[in-house]
C-alpha cells in the first residue's frame, strides 16, 4: 500500500517541477506567469500567463520515454475538451480577464524534470470552438 502512495506522490512531484520548469521557460521568454495550478468547478489549469495583451492559458505535459507518442502526444481531444472547460469557468468567475484574446499553449516536457528534460513549446496548440 505505501509503495502506491509513494509512487503517487514521486508523480505528483514530478508534475510540479514540470511547471516550474515551464513557468522559468517562459518567463525567460518574456511571458508574464499570472498564476499557476489554477483548481476550478471545470478542472485545472496548469498556467495561467500575459504574453503582451494575449492571455495565455499553457497546459504542461511532462513524459519520461516517448511511448505511445510522447509528451505532447497526451493532450488528447478529451484533454483539450476539459482545458477549454476550465477556462470558460474561470473567465466567467474572472472579470478582469474575460475579454482577453486567449491562446492555447503546450510544454512538452520529454525525460524526467531533474535531468534536464526536452523541453518543446507549442504556441496555439488548439483554439475552443
Amino acid at each position: 500500500m505505501a509503495r502506491q502512495s509513494d509512487r503517487g506522490q514521486l508523480r505528483r512531484q514530478r508534475g510540479r517541477d514540470a511547471e516550474a520548469l515551464a513557468a522559468e521557460y517562459l518567463s525567460a521568454r518574456g511571458l508574464e506567469v499570472l498564476a499557476r495550478n489554477i483548481r476550478c468547478e471545470g478542472g485545472e489549469l496548469d498556467l495561467l500567463c500575459r504574453d503582451g495583451d494575449v492571455l495565455v492559458v499553457v497546459e504542461v505535459r511532462q513524459r519520461s520515454c516517448h511511448d505511445y507518442g510522447g509528451a505532447l502526444a497526451s493532450v488528447t481531444w478529451r484533454k483539450r475538451r476539459k482545458i477549454i472547460r476550465a477556462t470558460r469557468y474561470l473567465l466567467k468567475t474572472a472579470p478582469r480577464w474575460r475579454n482577453a484574446l486567449l491562446r492555447f499553449d503546450v510544454i512538452g516536457l520529454q525525460g524526467l524534470p531533474e535531468r534536464a528534460p526536452e523541453l518543446e513549446w507549442v504556441k496555439d496548440a488548439f483554439r475552443a470552438p
